[in-house]
C-alpha cells in the first residue's frame, strides 16, 4: 500500500516530462537548425525550415520530426478525441519527415509531386498543434473551480494557438503571391520566420502544459 502514492507521483513526474520535452524540442528546433547550419556547415538561413532536409542538418531536422511524433503518440488526455489527436500529430510529423519539400532549383515532376504531400502534411500538422493548444489543453474539470493559474495558462493556450493559425495564414498567403512579388519578399525568409515562430509557440504551449511555465502555487 505504501508504494502508491510513489508510483501516482512517478507517473506524474513522467508524464509532465513528457510534455516538456516536447516543449523543448519544438521551442528549440529553428535555434538548433539555422545555428547548426550556420557555425557547423557554413550553411545560410533557408527559406523555410524543412530546407534544412538539404543541408548538412537533415538528420537533426529529421530525428527531431520523429522524436517529436513518437512523443505526441505517447499524449493521454482526458478524452478519446484527445488521444486521437495525439495520434494524428504523430502521424503526420514522421510523414513531414519522410515526404521532403521540393529543392529550390532543378526539381523533378516526383519531387514536386513529393513536396505538395510534403506541405499537406505541414498543414495537418500545425492545424492538430493549433486543436492542442485551443480545445484540448483548455479544458477544465467541471467538478473543480480553475484556479488563476489555470486561467492564465489557457489565455497562454489560445495565444499560441492564434499566433500559430495567424503564421500559416500568412505563410499560405505568401505562396498564394505572384512570382515576383514573392521574390522581391522572399530574400528576407518570411516563411523561416513565421514557421520558426509557430513552432515557438507550439514549444511554449507544450512547456506550460508540462508545468515548466505558469505552474500552479
Amino acid at each position: 500500500m505504501k508504494n502508491k502514492p510513489a508510483a501516482a507521483g512517478t507517473l506524474v513526474f513522467s508524464y509532465l516530462t513528457l510534455r516538456k520535452v516536447i516543449g523543448v524540442l519544438g521551442t528549440g528546433l529553428p535555434f538548433v537548425l539555422s545555428l547548426g547550419g550556420l557555425l557547423v556547415f557554413r550553411t545560410g538561413l533557408q527559406s523555410n525550415l524543412s530546407g534544412y532536409y538539404y543541408t548538412g542538418m537533415r538528420d537533426v531536422y529529421v530525428g527531431t520530426l520523429f522524436v517529436t511524433g513518437f512523443f505526441l503518440l505517447s499524449y493521454r488526455g482526458y478524452q478519446r478525441a484527445d488521444d486521437m489527436a495525439g495520434n494524428l500529430a504523430c502521424i503526420f510529423a514522421v510523414g513531414l519527415a519522410l515526404f521532403p519539400t521540393m529543392p529550390q532549383a532543378g526539381a523533378s515532376s516526383a519531387e514536386v509531386l513529393v513536396g505538395y504531400v510534403h506541405f499537406a502534411f505541414a498543414g495537418l500538422f500545425f492545424g492538430t498543434l493549433i486543436y492542442f493548444c485551443l480545445f484540448v489543453f483548455t479544458k477544465t474539470d467541471p467538478k473543480k473551480k480553475p484556479t488563476h493559474r489555470k486561467l492564465e495558462r489557457n489565455r497562454l493556450y489560445r495565444g499560441c494557438g492564434y499566433a500559430m493559425a495567424l503564421c500559416i495564414l500568412l505563410a499560405l498567403i505568401y505562396y498564394l503571391l505572384p512570382a515576383e512579388t514573392a521574390a522581391s519578399i522572399g530574400r528576407y525568409r518570411p516563411v523561416y520566420w513565421l514557421e520558426a515562430t509557430a513552432i515557438v509557440a507550439f514549444g511554449v504551449s507544450w512547456l506550460t502544459k508540462g508545468e515548466a511555465i505558469l505552474k500552479d502555487e
